[in-house]
């Protein structure tokens, strides 16, 4: 064998749980703007899904109409995948995982998709607790109809022809927040560290996690007066907590100190841990959180980390008391009633 096709055991690829490649997490080459905020967010898709081990080929990514709605294409190409119409991912969701529930759905929506033309299914989501990991990659813009003010944009934010937004801003976290969604998250996506352990979290999470990420348009809100750009984000992040976690697969060692770290356990074993930076914040307690929300708002902050998260709370399929097999494979006699049933049933409407 030639000598230069020996590679030692350091330079081979890295493989985790399931023997996989991050190679098997990839997907196609993007076709946004270069430094898109979208595309460090479909990276941070990868690194996390890759590292949690989750296999890929039990992975649906859902989608709108948008910029942000043609990221799936770009990560989990082994992934079931479907582009909705605009706003309507969620309902494409619901249906997906109430087909197959063994499915991890991950649903990726902008600011336009969802706070927009999808709010109505985007609240009933909330309200129902559908397990799907809902992505809202935020530039306050339309990026695709030339860079028109979003739902999201700040009051006083300015636009590169010089427009000033007077219209208040939707905040979809205290949105989720109000409406009882058990896991609420905002997230930055040039700060991959935090991004990543967020999503991991997420994966975890039996229930519906609402993850409002900025991401900057680097074509049509990414200058000075824009509070959704890069520079703006950098400056005016505030962290509530540094978030860590650890799999369930994985020997769970924690740094104890007093009243430095506060471990939340989801429901299939993992942990995440929040070290406390400058207060004691609990993220069970949904007044606080609205609370600080809004206190961040006030100061022109961009107020980032896991916001909300009850994981006791019941998801959607838990509720229905679905079976653990995939409806959509059951045989019909389990799924039709049958003669006696349906007799009952008519005997008790007349």
């Amino acid at each position: 064998m030639a000598e230069s096709t020996l590679k030692t055991k350091s330079e081979a690829p890295k493989e985790n749980r399931l023997g996989l490649k991050p190679a098997d997490y990839q997907g196609g080459k993007s076709t946004l703007c270069a430094g898109c905020g979208h595309d460090a967010i479909s990276n941070q898709i990868v690194r996390a899904f890759y590292e949690m081990g989750v296999n890929p080929d039990k992975v649906i990514k859902l989608s709108g109409i948008g910029c942000s709605s043609k990221t799936p294409a770009y990560f989990l190409s082994r992934a079931h995948g479907f582009n909705a119409v605009h706003g309507r991912m969620p309902a494409v969701a619901t249906g997906a995982v109430l087909a197959n529930r063994t499915l991890v759905s991950v649903g990726v929506s902008g600011d336009g998709d969802t706070a927009s033309i999808g709010l109505g299914q985007f609240m009933h989501m909330i309200r129902r607790n559908v397990p799907t990991i809902y992505i809202i990659e935020n530039n306050g813009v339309y990026g695709l109809t030339k860079g028109q003010f979003s739902a999201t944009a700040d009051e006083g934010s300015k636009l590169k022809t010089g427009v000033v937004n007077d219209l208040h801003p939707m905040d979809l976290c205290a949105l989720a927040v109000e409406l009882g969604c058990g896991f609420v998250a905002r997230g930055f996506a040039g700060d991959p560290k935090q991004m990543v352990n967020i999503l991991k979290a997420a994966i975890a999470h039996n229930g519906l996690c609402v993850i409002d990420v900025v991401s900057p348009c680097v074509t049509f809100n990414n200058h000075e007066g824009s509070t959704k750009g890069y520079q703006y984000s950098k400056e005016h992040q505030e962290l509530l907590h540094q978030i860590g976690f650890v799999p369930s697969f994985e020997q769970i060692e924690v740094e104890v100190g007093p009243g430095e770290v506060k471990e939340v356990e989801m429901h299939d074993g993992s942990r995440v841990l929040l070290r406390r930076l400058e207060e004691d914040y609990d993220p069970a307690n949904a007044i606080q959180a609205l609370q600080r929300l809004h206190e961040a708002h006030d100061r022109g902050e961009i107020l980032t980390g896991l916001v909300h998260l009850r994981p006791e709370k019941e998801s959607f399929m838990d509720l229905l008391h679905v079976v653990d097999e995939p409806l959509a494979t059951l045989p019909a006699e389990r799924t039709r009633p049958g003669r006696a049933a349906l007799e009952q049933i008519m005997k008790e409407l007349m």
